[in-house]
């Protein structure tokens, strides 16, 4: 935004960077706010748009995170709506995008970086190199597992200078083991981690983006048209008290619990992305470190 004229003494303020900043009158941008522009209303009201423009970033962040994590077909026409907003257009950039038909199937050989939006259609980038538009009345942002290959397309990326918002297609991804026990029920790969207080590790679990319920650390995602939930143990006692983690496990929407065998390959990746990230925060002995 251009620069506006505070309510004292001729200097004038603007918004850059999610920051308010000031000049005097004579031009020179100031390296802070003077003390008698504290109380400027036009201050006060910029701070209050810089504070709705940071949570509106993240709500549109959080949005278009759960269009990847439960597979959901996002009609075009909305995103074409959205797309002059610059929050939005800054989440929606250079993400992988693929058409979804009437049936809801994905079309992965027409996937491409979504690079423009208008009345046209979705200009995207295709596998190619050619820049296309899509007509399709709804797409997918895909995860990355379901990409194919994924090498591929993240060099082809780097050569495309992609730069994502939001984590897709350099997202940490798990697959799931040829020699895994499908029978089993818990995968303890990233179990045992040790925190000394259960607050500190219910924090990070909420600094990561995850939830707490009921003594467990819990990640949703849409497989296969599926309610999955992941989740690992973190404790349900005193929170200064000391803590492990458990295993990984998985259960559907209606709370059964499933054997690795019965989970895709989303929800593998998601999971373990989860309990990693957790597993990663350990207090380590000297042994590990």
């Amino acid at each position: 935004m251009g620069w506006v004229a505070a309510a004292t003494d001729g200097y004038e303020v603007a918004v850059e960077d999610a920051k308010v900043v000031c000049r005097n009158v004579s031009g020179k941008r100031l390296r802070a706010i003077p003390k008698q522009l504290k109380e400027d209303p036009v201050i006060a009201e910029l701070r209050q748009l810089v504070d709705w423009l940071e949570r509106h970033t993240a709500q549109c962040l959080e949005t278009a995170e759960r269009w990847l994590l439960r597979a959901l077909p996002v009609p075009a026409v909305l995103i074409v709506k959205v797309w002059p907003d610059e929050a939005w257009r800054e989440v929606l950039r250079d993400l992988v995008i693929v058409p979804v038909d009437e049936h809801g199937a994905w079309d992965l050989a027409r996937a491409g970086f979504l690079r423009a939006a208008d009345e046209r259609g979705l200009g995207v980038v295709d596998l190619d190199g050619e820049s296309v538009r899509l007509t399709a009345a709804r797409v997918a942002i895909p995860h990355p597992v379901l990409l194919g290959d994924l090498a591929e397309l993240r060099e082809f990326g780097v050569e495309l200078e992609v730069r994502q918002s939001l984590e897709q297609l350099y997202r940490e991804t798990w697959e799931i083991p040829a020699d895994l026990d499908l029978k089993a029920t818990v995968s303890t790969r990233y179990s045992d981690a040790w925190y000394e207080q259960l607050r500190q590790l219910t924090q990070r679990t909420v600094k990561l983006g995850y939830q707490v319920s009921g003594g467990y650390a819990i990640c949703r995602v849409h497989d296969r048209g599926d309610l999955i939930t992941a989740r690992v143990w973190v404790g349900s006692d005193d929170p200064s008290c000391e803590t492990e983690t458990g295993g990984l496990e998985f259960v559907d929407g209606e709370g059964r619990q499933l054997t690795l065998g019965q989970v895709g390959p989303v929800a593998w990746s998601e999971g373990n992305r989860m309990a990693a990230a957790l597993y990663a925060g350990r207090k380590t002995t000297e042994e590990e470190q």
